[in-house]
This record gives structure tokens, sequence and C-alpha cells, in this order.
């Protein structure tokens, strides 16, 4: 069976479906909580604005410490809206989509207009191997969390950003390596699972949910995802390899 013919497709999908099926009933659980509970938190990001107006034309100074707690509800309702918004993206992962062939250079373009990359910062494409059998939405889902990662966690304004593809035997593999800061080996299991960080939110914002949406990914293709030392000698590498059977050459 060629790996780009209709029948491929249908059986990726039937066994991506299949893999999913015992956790179905709580990832329509979280797709149903997150996208209700989202709409309240909208209206929640515009009330202190609405609280800030109604001081001011009632002539007080928004100001000092007033300020400071607006400022404070602004930031923490934003973070709920992203965990909300990233726990939907979870529980979409296979889901309300079409396995196809996707050709990365465009799904890395569109992916890269989204995350618009800081000025400091070079993204290189060292992609050998250009299309792949998968989701639409879930290689845009993996890439922007990759991504994302890589910026949001370098310590300097300027920095390097490799993503690859290529083949290893039966296997394609998919990595985005860096040159930041590095995660010790001690915490390179822990990264991959859900709501994990290893800085504080004050620091570095993020839900923690953007290598778990990787390693679920990569599950849910029957492949595997490792963290790995970067070539650069510091930074690191995430890595992706799925079965040869899925990819098109």
């Amino acid at each position: 069976m060629q790996a780009n013919s209709p029948s491929a497709q249908t059986a990726i999908q039937q066994d991506t479906r299949s893999q999913v099926g015992p956790s179905q009933d709580m990832e329509d659980f979280i797709y149903l909580i997150s996208h209700d509970v989202r709409s309240s938190v909208r209206a929640l990001l515009e009330l202190p604005q609405w609280i800030a107006e109604d001081l001011e034309e009632a002539g007080f100074k928004v100001d000092g410490q007033v300020a400071s707690s607006i400022e404070l509800m602004n930031r923490h309702t934003g973070r709920l809206d992203r965990m909300l918004v990233d726990l939907l993206t979870f529980s979409r992962i296979g889901r309300m989509q079409s396995v196809c062939s996707v050709d990365l250079e465009t799904a890395l373009d569109e992916v890269m207009e989204e995350i618009k990359l800081p000025s400091g910062f070079t993204l290189i494409r060292a992609l050998e191997c250009e299309h792949i059998l998968i989701g639409d939405r879930d290689i845009l889902t993996l890439f922007n969390a990759l991504i994302t990662n890589a910026i949001k966690h370098h310590e300097k304004s300027t920095g390097r950003i490799v993503v690859a593809s290529r083949r290893a035997g039966p296997e394609m593999i998919i990595s985005v390596c860096d040159d930041g800061p590095g995660i010790p080996e001690e915490f390179h299991d822990r990264i991959l699972g859900p709501m994990t960080t290893l800085r504080p939110r004050d620091e570095v914002e993020g839900s923690g949910m953007g290598l778990a949406n990787v390693s679920k990914i990569a599950t849910l293709y029957r492949g595997t995802v490792a963290v790995l030392p970067s070539s650069y000698g510091c930074g690191v590498c995430i890595e992706i390899k799925l079965p040869g059977n899925i990819s098109v050459a």
C-alpha cells in the first residue's frame, strides 16, 4: 500500500482514532469545559478596562495601587485564557482535521506567520524530507509548540533555531534545535507532561502544555519524542521519530 494513497490515509485516520479511543470521554470533557469556560474568561479580560474607564469617567485618577491591581487582573485573566486555549488545542489533536500529504515548507511558513520571529533570532530550515502524511492541523501544532518553546525559553535576545527533517531507515525524523540555555537531563522526561514548567510563570509566561502537545502527537502516530543535547554545545534538541509508513517521499 502506497503511503500517499487514499487507502493509506484512511488506515492512518482509523488507526489514530483507535489510539485515542480509551480516553475519548476525557478528551470530550476537556474540550467542552475549555470551550464553555473560555467565553466567560473572554468577558473577564475586558472587565479591568471597563473598571478603569468607569473610574476615569467618575473623576478618579487610575494610578498607583489601583493601576497595579488592574494590571494584575489583566495578567491573571490573560494567563487563564492562554491555558484554556492550550487545553483546547490538546483536546483537538488527532480530531477535526484531514490526514493528508503535508508540505513541511508550507506548514512552516504558516506557523511563522503566526509566531513572528523576534528580530534577533534566525530560523534555519534543513528539510531534507519535505512531505509527511499527517493531520494538517497536528503538524502546525507541533511546529508552533517547538518553535515557540525555543524562543520563549532562550535567555538572550538573539538566538538560532534549526528546523530539520530527514529519513533514518524506515523512520521519518523531525527535529527543532536551539542554542539556548538547555534543559538539565533530570527534567527531560518531566517536561513532556501536561502543565509542566521549569520556571515560575512570573518569569516565563506559559501553560506548560507545549511539549505535552508534541508528545501526544508523536504517540498518536505511533512515534516517539526525545529531548537531546543541541549540536551547538548548548541548548536543546527536541526530536520526533515517526514510522516511515506515514511519510511521503
